[in-house]
């Protein structure tokens, strides 16, 4: 089972996706599977459970050992619903 306190110390990012205009077009998953996720009630991108914030599954925290796939997500998605926030 995850272990949130392993990654306590290593978030200093914040992942936000506005689900509502997301495409289901699976970019951000393809990209970094690990975080990102398809939603399967409505098709639509949300993150892992494990880093969500207070389950949110739009917000997340980010991992500095997913930071870049994250990155990558950021600049692929083709509507550009992706943000990170320091």
């Amino acid at each position: 089972m995850f272990n949130t306190l392993e990654y306590e110390h290593d978030f200093m990012v914040t992942c936000e996706i506005e689900r509502l205009d997301c495409t289901s077009c699976g970019t951000c998953w393809d990209s970094c599977p690990d975080f990102f996720e398809q939603n399967p009630d409505d098709s639509l991108s949300q993150i892992n459970e494990k880093f969500r914030i207070e389950g949110n599954i739009g917000q997340g925290d980010v991992p500095a050992d997913l930071e870049d796939c994250i990155k990558e997500a950021v600049d692929v998605c083709p509507v550009q619903i992706i943000h990170l926030i320091d």
